[in-house]
């Protein structure tokens, strides 16, 4: 009987192949912002005016570029995963973005902002529909706010603006082509 001997170097090169074969996949989807740098602070038109914070609670414009193919629509989370309640904080989930649509305006998840047609904001965990800013409690340490666009691979989602944001994110889940992110920071 023969033996084979199994060389480990082959382990490292098969998952530097695998990698780059993801990366080359998934074809660059980026998320970009005007109003929000990736691993910058969140100014103050940017943060929540209420919990004791004063900011302009206005959504900051968002582009996406090069999402994978067969996308047929787009998601918008916004989520604080360092928020001390055992589950993180939801600020902002809008869903049914048409495929055709690649930015948000500024302003847009706020009252009379300008989402494209069917795009449906949903309950976020201040209660209501709409973008919420940051506003962390006061001495934490600076919290993670992460901006993040789904590439789906379903036209609608079967979801209401009653929808809480676990069950958006769970029905996200099963439907995700790919994703793009930026993360900001902000403490008070």
């Amino acid at each position: 009987m023969h033996k084979t001997r199994f060389i480990p170097a082959v382990i490292p090169a098969c998952a530097l192949v695998l990698a780059l074969a993801a990366t080359c996949l998934a074809g660059g989807f980026t998320l970009s912002s005007p109003d929000v740098a990736d691993g910058g602070t969140l100014s103050n038109r940017y943060l929540l005016n209420g919990f004791g914070c004063t900011g302009d609670n206005v959504s900051p414009a968002l582009a996406w570029t090069n999402p994978p193919a067969g996308t047929k629509s787009f998601a918008l989370t916004v989520y604080d995963p360092d928020a001390p309640t055992g589950s993180g904080w939801w600020h902002w989930v809008v869903f049914n973005i048409p495929a055709d649509c690649r930015s948000l305006a500024q302003g847009a998840g706020n009252a009379g902002g300008a989402l494209p047609a069917g795009a449906v904001q949903s309950r976020t965990d201040f209660g209501q529909p709409g973008y919420g800013g940051a506003c962390p409690p006061q001495h934490d340490a600076p919290h993670r706010y992460v901006f993040t666009v789904y590439a789906l691979d379903v036209a609608h989602l079967d979801l209401g603006p009653d929808s809480p944001a676990a069950m958006v994110g769970f029905t996200l889940h099963g439907h995700t082509l790919g994703k793009a992110e930026i993360t900001a920071t902000y403490g008070r």
